[in-house]
């Protein structure tokens, strides 16, 4: 193994080191452990997760498809997994400003034989299963950056230093990081990761893939009154609140004990600056359908995330010397399934069996080989298969929703079958200029249906160090006033959904301020920002939302 890259750094060596304790990472942890237990063979694996505890930082809608956890752990019912609320009746609505109508569900939306449940509650059940198979997690530690040896192959990760101050400098309370030397770095770090940024880009992974397109979904979580609830009931909407050129839509899922979760996904190729998705979220929530439903009831939950949307066209290559990509990282995700967590999950193990079968190799270098055998088992996959059926489906939406629709339908009863692929746009193109857009009248918050985002950052126990730098950086700080501001009314005060960034004058002057303690780590900013002028890195320590049943 290469010599510490810093000398005041610890070093811990592992076969191998996964970045972020989500559905894909240990996945692959669990069935590298699974294998190295059925051959006799010792296989060291560690997981680093930036939250502060598995589930932290973890959230989804979520309907959860089995087909993968069957494979990893067949009897997970036996062994207590939080999987209790069966899926029922489904139902798809179009709505209008005041009413709506039911559509026909679209067969990949059908969920018989599924469960509505809470993704961070069944990561904490994941990594319990991990740990019993001798797997070594370790929580609260964020991995900063890649570690390079002299023939740039990727040898590990380093963990960030602790106690720095807003300048970047030591205190008294500096610990150094820890750097963490693996045969195989896995990037499970779910949507667009600092780390998975990094080796998309040195080692060119785009190559042949599309730009991906990704999402914003708002999330909360209601107890509504025992005579409103229906366990197991799910409800997707699309139309209105969103004009018909803007890619969107809710989902309202009945949970067990009178709660429901709540949410809305706003696709961020949209086009007008000022558009606010999490203004979306709360505007939805006064239709007459919804706010009936709500009234009486308290809000107990909110979060915010990134979707990847792309699909298979935008499928960056899974693997670079020294590592390899899973989950969200890549961006398995099906879009109109409504469902990513069991793609992850597949992923993770289509990963780990890959890998597996290259450590004991003779012929496999020590560090820094690149597992080809996974892109190519990946491609022989049921989730391929099932990627490559939908692959034209959330593309089509780029013309607006009535083309989108018909085109989906088209693709669903066999147009799937026929030999093109619609392309994929980077979001942040896709931006007008202000003086070319309509500003948007949101609705004054209530504070009984609809809240402000100060108030709901609240609900997500989101903490950050105010001594520490800022872990959201500007490559250049006079980009926000004097580009974005003029010429698209800087748009990062609105689809940020934790009121981040805001315009505030001082001295007469006009200046970008950055409240990076309210940040819910969503990556918004990194995507959609126009003039790609904001990198999210990862924040000291364990800090970020600390999510509770989400």
């Amino acid at each position: 193994m290469s010599e510490a890259i810093r000398s005041d750094r610890e070093v811990m060596e592992y076969d191998v080191v996964i970045i972020g304790a989500g559905p894909a990472g240990l996945s692959c942890a669990i069935r590298i452990k699974q294998l190295a237990l059925e051959t006799n063979r010792e296989v060291s694996v560690c997981i680093l997760e930036k939250g502060s505890e598995v589930g932290a930082h973890l959230l989804s809608g979520a309907v959860f498809e089995t087909r993968a956890l069957d494979e990893l752990i067949p009897d997970w019912k036996e062994k207590g997994a939080p999987l209790n609320c069966e899926a029922k009746k489904d139902s798809f609505v179009f709505l209008t400003k005041n009413g709506s109508f039911k559509l026909p569900t679209p067969p990949q939306m059908g969920n018989h034989g599924n469960y509505i449940i809470s993704l961070g509650e069944l990561g904490k059940w994941l990594a319990s299963q991990a740990e019993e198979l001798g797997v070594e997690i370790f929580p609260g530690f964020a991995a900063a950056e890649l570690l390079y040896d002299s023939n740039n192959e990727v040898i590990g990760i380093a963990t960030g230093d602790m106690g720095l101050n807003k300048e970047g400098k030591r205190t008294e309370m500096f610990e150094p990081g820890v750097e963490i030397h693996a045969r195989q770095t896995i990037l499970t770090e779910g949507c667009h990761g600092s780390l998975t940024k990094e080796a998309i880009e040195k080692y060119n992974l785009r190559e042949h893939a599309d730009p991906q397109t990704y999402g914003l979904g708002i999330k909360e979580i209601w107890e509504i009154s025992p005579d409103k609830h229906n366990e197991g009931s799910i409800q997707h909407t699309i139309g209105w609140p969103v004009d018909t050129m803007t890619y969107g839509g809710s989902w309202l899922y009945h949970l067990a004990n009178n709660k429901i979760s709540i949410g809305y996904v706003v696709g961020l190729d949209y086009q007008n600056p000022y558009l606010s998705p999490y203004e979306e979220m709360q505007r939805f929530k006064t239709h007459p359908k919804i706010a009936s439903l709500l009234k009486g009831g308290k809000r107990i939950g909110y979060g915010a995330r990134a979707l990847v949307e792309g699909g298979l066209q935008s499928l960056p290559k899974l693997t670079f010397p020294g590592g390899a990509l899973a989950g969200d990282s890549a961006g398995f995700l099906n879009v109109p399934k409504i469902k990513g967590n069991h793609a992850a999950m597949k992923s993770g193990i289509i990963a780990a069996e890959s890998i597996f079968s290259c450590l004991h190799k003779e012929e496999t270098p020590k560090n820094g080989w690149q597992c080809k055998d996974y892109q190519k088992n990946f491609e022989a996959s049921w989730l391929y298969k099932e990627l490559y059926k939908v692959r034209n489906i959330r593309p089509g939406f780029h013309k607006g929703l009535w083309f989108g629709l018909i085109h989906s339908a088209f693709q669903t009863f066999g147009g799937w079958m026929l030999p093109y692929t619609l392309k994929n746009h980077a979001d942040h193109e896709q931006l007008q200029k202000s003086d070319k857009s309509n500003p948007i009248d949101y609705p004054k918050h209530d504070g009984v249906i609809t809240f402000d985002r100060l108030t709901s950052v609240q609900l997500s126990n989101t903490n950050h160090a105010e001594d520490q730098p800022s872990h959201l950086k500007l490559k250049d700080n006079s980009v926000p006033i004097n580009i974005n501001l003029p010429d698209y009314a800087e748009p990062a005060q609105r689809y940020c959904p934790a009121g981040v960034y805001e315009i505030v004058e001082e001295a007469g002057s006009k200046v970008f301020k950055i409240n990076s303690q309210n940040c819910v780590h969503c990556k918004t900013c990194d995507i959609k920002d126009p003039s790609q002028n904001i990198c999210w890195t990862v924040p000291q320590g364990g800090d970020g939302p600390n999510y509770s049943g989400m």
